[in-house]
């Protein structure tokens, strides 16, 4: 018998020892090596007896043996694979641990010899990566040598696979897994242009993953809690899969955070003034204010340095502010959202001076009215600024009612901070340069979220004409998705906020076009009591200058009773024009006037003192839309010798009937038997619900208001 037969006898008779005898087998086996020590197959079986009975000393001891002995072996490397595979997989099955075990009974250098051994095996990109980043968390002298290395090829596979977002697979890797230990490696000696390129990628993908919309969601059923963000944009029971990873390795805790600690220890690392590692967002851009001072007295390499730490800093702020802005004015924007629960909020004029910004002057010669309680009859209430606090820069106020939106304080100050960040990055050439080049290679012309703060901070700047061409430009952003009602409320949000733009501008005809495209879309609450509480008496409070802002939520309840505001606003300027008559537009501006009654009394009784001067008024649908009790009792007032006896049109072809009943005398008996049918009839309206007559009465009537206006 050959050496091999005997070989292949003593393995075979100690197999068919195992299950009865493993002593036995193991005996022979052991005289088996004596006897031929370099013969493979002899202490691969020893191997095998081992790990099959899990015992983790003695098969640590004999795979040390086969790799030392026999690197070259398939089945060696079969049986690292497997073990590496464990050793990447965080499961606590038995077997698994098992595996580990042996693994770490292995000296120190065989592990590291194995592990890049088992690195060079590996033809995918991925798996390579995930076994080098094994042997660098093993051993981090060994970043210093294949680190950086391992970073590149990561970033050359992203781009080879020329994906379309930052957050994939190969990112993934770099910045939460490869960076970090690259950065916190005292060791590395790294360019500091290299250390600005890995943290902008870091930002990149960072900013990515928190702003990612819910179109990326991936719903998985199962009771498996993940760790959630710190920051808005995930909810529980939300589950989100990155392409290429598992459902675990998908979920990346407190990605701002994350990134704040790479800034600080890049920051460190770059020498940045002033640094002193991590620090919040407010602290940064505090910093770099201070840095800017300094701009103009810096030259060359210094100021280069300067302008990298200003541009970096400041924008990290600005995204990381406006995505927490956008984040409660649209929180259905983003990924983990409710969009039925989640209410859009939209940045608007403020109209509430709508009612009072008419100086009403009485005088002995002016009609005197009928209902005497709508002139002065009512106690004034104080009023405040909601966010007088707040309301820094250019001297505009944004208001918000503080009971319906959570967090009022904390979201207008992300604005103020957001906001303060681009007029930094905008004060100087240089950082809008860099900041430029930025905006460029992350993209951010296709993030809607970012493309509504833009939009919102310039209306804030008062510049209509190009916040005009920025909703435009949102939305072409905007997802094509089917018509539910979270999409209707924002195409509304866009679509109001345009006719806002429209009337700050002057342009009350484009106003009004858009305000009714929104009504038609809108479905009237019913009507509540009118309350005289801060928010409803604002307006008697101390007159504003009109150039206020008010955060308003997208709802029916709040955006119609905003579109009747505006139209009076557009109304009430043409009907009260000094030197020209337009019963059209006044009798506009008196329907209109029923909402928020008696906000609008002064504004009513001027447009009376107007018909008194003028002895006639003619508006055919009065008996169609007016309610108001006290507004029809002074219109019925206006018919009777004390009232002055006014020629009063407001029945529907009421010049044809004024010619049909009239009689030698001139006395118009059946019109006035018609006035008082009609006005009675009227009387049982009242109770009906006044934003339906309102709402009708835009949808109704929309061509010839529109008309109406210049």
């Amino acid at each position: 018998m050959s050496a091999q037969g005997d070989c292949d006898f003593l393995v075979k008779r100690a197999r068919e020892l195992v299950a009865e005898d493993p002593w036995a087998a193991k005996a022979w086996l052991i005289t088996a090596r004596t006897l031929y020590p370099t013969d493979f197959n002899i202490q691969y079986e020893m191997y095998m007896i081992e790990r099959n009975a899990e015992r983790t000393t003695s098969a640590g001891r004999l795979l040390y043996d086969i790799f030392i002995n026999f690197p070259d072996q398939p089945v060696v490397w079969r049986e690292i694979t497997v073990i590496t595979a464990a050793l990447r997989n965080d499961s606590q099955d038995k077997h698994a641990l098992f595996l580990k075990g042996v693994f770490e009974t292995l000296p120190g250098p065989v592990q590291c010899q194995m592990l890049l051994k088992a690195t060079e095996q590996c033809f995918n990109t991925l798996e390579k990566a995930e076994m080098l980043l094994l042997l660098l968390r093993r051993f981090p002298e060994s970043v210093v040598q294949h680190g950086v290395s391992l970073g590149e090829s990561l970033l050359e596979a992203e781009n080879a696979e020329d994906l379309d977002t930052p957050v994939n697979c190969f990112r993934k890797l770099f910045v939460c897994d490869v960076l970090p230990l690259i950065v916190n490696n005292v060791e590395m000696r790294l360019p500091s242009s290299l250390l600005y390129k890995y943290m902008h990628t870091a930002a990149e993908f960072y900013i990515g993953y928190v702003t990612r919309g819910p179109c990326a969601d991936t719903q998985l059923q199962g009771s498996q809690e993940v760790a959630g963000l710190k920051s808005p944009g995930l909810g529980r029971g939300q589950r989100y899969v990155i392409d290429g990873l598992s459902e675990k390795s998908s979920v990346v805790a407190e990605p701002w955070e994350r990134l704040l600690e790479i800034v600080g220890v890049v920051g460190a690392r770059c020498e940045w003034q002033g640094e002193k590692g991590s620090r919040t967002y407010t602290e940064l851009l505090q910093r770099v204010k201070d840095l800017c001072r300094y701009l103009p007295s810096l030259e060359g390499e210094t100021l280069s340095h300067c302008c990298s730490q200003i541009v970096t800093c400041s924008t990290l702020v600005l995204f990381h502010s406006s995505y927490l802005y956008v984040s409660a004015v649209q929180p259905s924007l983003f990924q983990g959202h409710n969009s039925l629960a989640s209410t859009p909020w939209v940045l608007l004029e403020d109209l509430s001076s709508v009612f009072n910004d008419v100086e009403v002057e009485r005088s002995s010669g002016k009609h005197t009215h009928k209902k005497r309680k709508l002139a002065d009859g009512r106690e004034k209430t104080m009023s405040s600024d909601d966010e007088d606090a707040l309301g820094k820069g250019r001297g505009r106020h944004i208001l918000v009612n503080k009971t319906e939106m959570m967090g009022w304080v904390e979201t207008l100050e992300h604005f103020r901070t957001a906001r303060e960040s681009w007029d930094l990055l905008h004060s100087h050439d240089t950082l809008e340069s860099e900041f430029n080049k930025i905006c460029t290679a992350w993209k951010t012309e296709n993030w809607l979220w970012y493309r509504i703060f833009l939009t919102d901070m310039i209306i804030y700047q008062g510049q209509y004409r190009k916040a005009l061409s920025s909703l435009v430009q949102m939305s072409s952003l905007q997802p094509q998705s089917s018509l539910t009602a979270a999409s209707n409320l924002e195409t509304h949000r866009a679509v109001i906020q345009q006719a806002s733009c429209h009337y700050a501008l002057g342009e009350h005809r484009l106003a009004c076009e858009k305000v009714l495209e929104v009504v038609s879309g809108l479905v009237p609450q019913n009507q509540e009591p009118v309350k005289c509480s801060e928010e409803s008496s604002r307006a008697r409070g101390k007159p504003r200058k009109g150039n206020d802002l008010r955060l308003v939520p997208c709802t029916s309840k709040d955006i119609l009773p905003f579109c009747l505001q505006l139209m009076l606003a557009c109304f009430k300027l043409r009907a009260f024009a000094d030197g020209s008559r337009d019963d059209l537009a006044l009798g506009h501006v008196i329907v209109l006037l029923q909402h928020d009654w008696p906000l609008g009394e002064a504004l009513f009784l001027k447009a009376v003192d107007r018909i008194c001067d003028h002895g006639s008024f003619q508006y055919e649908n009065f008996f169609n839309y007016v309610t108001n009790i006290d507004m029809l009792e002074e219109f019925a007032y206006l018919r009777t010798t004390e009232g002055g006896r006014v020629q009063l049109e407001l029945l529907p072809n009421q010049g044809l009937l004024i010619k049909h009943h009239t009689v030698t005398r001139g006395i118009t008996k059946g019109v006035k038997e018609d006035f008082r049918l009609a006005m009675d009839r009227q009387v049982s309206r009242c109770g009906e619900n006044l934003l339906s007559v309102l709402h009708r009465f835009c949808i109704n009537e929309k061509i010839i208001l529109i008309q109406s206006l210049p």
